[in-house]
């Protein structure tokens, strides 16, 4: 069994589930088991004590493996946190050697088709980890956690080869969307970095969503239905209301690529009283300001039409990175798209539908960019990971490193 593969299967059986429910930082205490494992691993690589932090306050781990400093200073950065949207915990792994192109067989039921999912071809020959069908798998992001462990064991075991500082961190919460709240740029010291925290093999990505999360509190009034006529005020009537003025082309489902959409994720009360939750995402950032302006207008729309007080509350979580990579950063790019073709991977230029720890760091000074950790379908138990896809995944963090030294 390869390192890397060693290494993820080790962490994956460690459940560090968040929860966007908790209030804490981090959102549960699990999250500390998986950072003290990846401390010890980091200390037996021989790794200097000074050169590794665990903030045990709010469990961030962050480590350098010290080079030469006339040579760019480098950071690689993945999340321990698995999602909270599918059981995490008891995960039991299937590995399925030299895939044959059919359909996976996972448990429960389950069946991992390519007719549901065409890009498993793309795997044949190759040998899978995959879920028993029951919980997630942990590649999102723990493939990324194990490949950048990998790479820092490589240099640690290579001491003639020549290199800058190479800055690691590990954060917690990216699931929920607080995964650099208390990150301290300073202590990371990078000049730039990469998360490696996307998905299939070759993905390369400085573009993201903007994104803001929307809270609707809804005040009705509620009386007897049997003497509601011109008294009762509904709230769930005018919940309804409101999310059928969003076009329907404008929803998750019906979106792709560069469009932006609203996703209602929560709707629950009654008569008198209900509350709505939104995400709102748009990578144009103009669209994404009317996208907000527009549900602020149709909930004073509703509230006028229904009599109810409707109140909007809007909180924006992160911008898109592009603003802080194209044109002044644009080499970190090209030097992974390099490094990509060095390490024998076709690069996949696309934007992420979504956000990365590395969007947000974008805006804290750390140009970061987000690369390949090799799985699919995560958040959920049709999750999979290439074991192949790993093992060049770590060549690629290698040979990014080797490419500074080489090529600056």
């Amino acid at each position: 069994m390869s390192e890397v593969t060693d290494r993820f299967l080790r962490y994956i059986k460690i459940n560090t589930q968040s929860s966007e429910e908790s209030g804490s930082h981090p959102s549960s205490s699990v999250q500390f088991d998986l950072a003290k494992v990846l401390t010890e691993d980091l200390k037996a690589m021989k790794i200097p004590d000074e050169d590794i932090f665990f903030d045990v306050e709010h469990c961030y781990i962050y480590c350098k493996i010290r080079g030469l400093q006339t040579l760019p200073k480098i950071g690689f950065i993945a999340h321990m946190d698995t999602s909270p949207e599918a059981p995490g915990d008891n995960i039991k792994p299937q590995i399925v050697e030299n895939y044959d192109g059919k359909d996976i067989r996972l448990g429960e039921g389950k069946v991992l088709s390519p007719d549901d999912f065409p890009e498993l071809l793309q795997y044949t020959g190759q040998d899978l980890i995959t879920t028993d069908g029951t919980t997630l798998l942990g590649s999102d992001d723990k493939s990324g956690i194990a490949e950048i462990m990998t790479m820092a064991s490589y240099f640690m075991t290579h001491p003639e080869i020549e290199h800058g500082d190479i800055c690691i961190a590990f954060t917690p919460d990216e699931e929920i969307g607080e995964g650099v709240e208390y990150f301290d740029a300073g202590r990371f010291d990078c000049d730039y970095a990469y998360t490696v925290d996307g998905g299939e093999i070759g993905e390369l990505s400085y573009e993201n969503f903007n994104a803001a999360a929307a809270v609707i509190a809804i005040q009705g009034r509620n009386v007897h239905p049997g003497e509601a006529y011109g008294k009762m005020i509904n709230a769930l009537r005018a919940a309804e209301r409101i999310d059928s003025m969003i076009p329907d082309s404008e929803r998750p489902e019906t979106t792709r690529e560069y469009e932006g959409f609203y996703h209602m994720t929560m709707l629950h009360g009654g008569p008198d009283c209900a509350m709505m939750k939104y995400i709102i995402r748009d990578h144009d950032k103009t669209l994404f300001e009317e996208k907000k302006d527009r549900l602020k207008s149709i909930c004073d729309k509703v509230a006028e039409e229904t009599g109810a007080r409707v109140e909007l509350m809007l909180t924006d979580s992160y911008y898109n990175m592009r603003e802080k990579i194209v044109p002044d950063n644009m080499f970190i790019i090209n030097n992974c798209v390099a490094a990509m073709e060095r390490a024998g991977i076709n690069p996949i230029i696309k934007p992420i539908r979504g956000g990365t720890d590395g969007a947000m760091l974008s805006y804290k000074g750390i140009p970061c960019p987000n690369i390949c950790a090799g799985g699919h379908n995560f958040h959920g138990v049709y999750e999979y990971v290439s074991i192949e896809s790993m093992e060049k995944i770590t060549d690629l963090l290698i040979e990014i490193v080797k490419g500074v030294a080489c090529y600056e």
